[in-house]
């Protein structure tokens, strides 16, 4: 039994209820809104053969980078060879068999050859796009839609999130006015992709836009906030606009509104959480026990050990929380990840290692340590993945341990540095201000 996608794809397995049901999650997954997993469930149930259904469910679940929902993608795994796949399908199990193993790279490639030979497998690109996100690969985030992006147009199903994907590597890649012009357009075309909104979010954050950035991101929150599961990243981009602009109580409102007071256990949002308050901890704000509640929600999960970028901002709020047990337990996992031979061995001895004790020097008042921590790093700090915007916090830090360090020549030259490259922000003039106060020399 096969059918088609919309796009013209064979799915082994699947009738045409099956692949209804399958297409339902599919979209779901691009605009990160509903529940993709109860869809795709009603696929499986529909057709216990569909090949990928059980890849979508795998997918699902391994890029939230969740610990407990490994088992899950192994159970999808086993049950998708069970199916008579096509080539492309067996791309897709190869590449999950990659990611359940920690090889986040060689799952890339895989789903990189995917596309180049079926350009129009958006789940091939989307899940190759977000893969480049965690491993911090800027070119490829945005080249691995541009090499497809030829083969789509306006009328075919999905074009929103080719727009908001390439916008997303475009802005990766310095290049904000396509940026900007095309995240609008996916916008545009679909007010519910949180990911184009997101996209265009970035852009504004890495120009110091905070006035416009205020206003993308709230004359249509209703349509990119509504039964989303990517609202809170986005709650936190408007945020940090506030944050830029010194309006401590508007962050502080965002933080226990949307972006924590659901009490999320969601790692991806507890990132977000853990980011937010600690560039209120660096500017010296008593956030209360804002931090004792985060800290109890990342103890479950802290000392997993499986992706170094969870395990900085887990010891961020164990600084935050005075939890001095819990972060050394997290290094502990540490070791024992750079024993292991896959890639996140490599993320946490090249950066992650590094930059979890800088933070947790910082959080001692050693500001001489943290600084010999970051500044090896800071470069290189991609290949632990995120954002810009994200590992924007290492920069932060390393400033404010140069300032309350008094290592008044470093202060000023990562001042003057930030005020260069980010001349509208308000925060690049008050480090400019502050370094200026310490080293008595005039801020341009």
């Amino acid at each position: 039994m096969t059918t088609k996608d919309r796009l013209g794809l064979i799915l082994s397995g699947a009738s045409d209820a099956g692949r209804d049901h399958y297409e339902t999650a599919l979209t779901q997954f691009q605009c990160y809104i509903g529940d993709p997993v109860a869809s795709v469930d009603a696929a499986i149930k529909t057709d216990p053969g569909f090949v990928m259904a059980h890849v979508l469910k795998a997918y699902l679940h391994l890029m939230g980078t969740e610990p407990a929902a490994l088992p899950v993608a192994r159970a999808c795994l086993a049950d998708a060879l069970k199916g008579d796949a096509t080539p492309r399908e067996c791309g897709h199990i190869a590449a999950i068999d990659h990611l359940i193993a920690g090889r986040w790279h060689a799952a890339s490639r895989v789903l990189e050859d995917i596309a180049i030979n079926n350009p129009s497998d958006i789940l091939a690109l989307q899940v190759g796009h977000l893969i480049d996100f965690f491993t911090g690969r800027s070119r490829l985030l945005r080249d691995r839609i541009a090499r497809a992006i030829g083969s789509w147009d306006d009328t075919m199903p999905g074009y929103h999130v080719m727009l908001g994907m390439y916008a997303f590597g475009l802005e990766e890649t310095g290049h904000y006015g396509r940026a900007e012009a095309i995240g609008r357009k996916g916008v545009e075309l679909n007010p519910r992709d949180g990911w184009a909104q997101h996209a265009v979010a970035h852009v504004m954050e890495m120009q110091g836009r905070t006035r416009d950035g205020i206003a993308w991101m709230t004359d249509n929150a209703d349509s990119w906030s509504q039964d989303s599961f990517f609202s809170v990243h986005n709650w936190w981009h408007l945020a940090l606009y506030h944050l830029e602009n010194e309006d401590i109580n508007a962050v502080l409102d965002l933080y226990d509104g949307p972006i924590n007071g659901g009490k999320s256990g969601v790692i991806m949002e507890m990132i977000d959480a853990s980011a937010l308050l600690w560039r209120l901890h660096l500017r010296g704000i008593d956030v209360g026990d804002r931090w004792q509640d985060l800290v109890a929600k990342w103890e479950p999960v802290a000392t997993a050990g499986n992706y170094a970028f969870n395990d900085l901002h887990a010891a961020m709020a164990c600084v935050g929380a005075g939890k001095t047990g819990l972060a050394d337990s997290i290094l502990d996992a540490q070791e024992g990840a750079m024993r292991r031979k896959d890639d996140n061995a490599r993320f946490t001895g090249d950066v992650g290692n590094a930059l979890t004790k800088g933070v947790l020097a910082f959080g001692t008042g050693d500001y001489a340590r943290t600084i010999e921590l970051l500044r090896p790093v800071r470069d290189s700090a991609h290949q632990f993945g995120g954002s810009h915007a994200q590992r924007d916090i290492i920069d932060l830090t390393l400033i404010e341990a140069s300032l309350r360090g008094g290592n008044q020549n470093l202060a000023r030259a990562l001042a003057s540095e930030r005020r260069e490259n980010r001349p509208e922000s308000p925060l690049s003039l008050l480090f400019a201000r502050r370094a200026e106060a310490a080293g008595h020399y005039k801020a341009a």
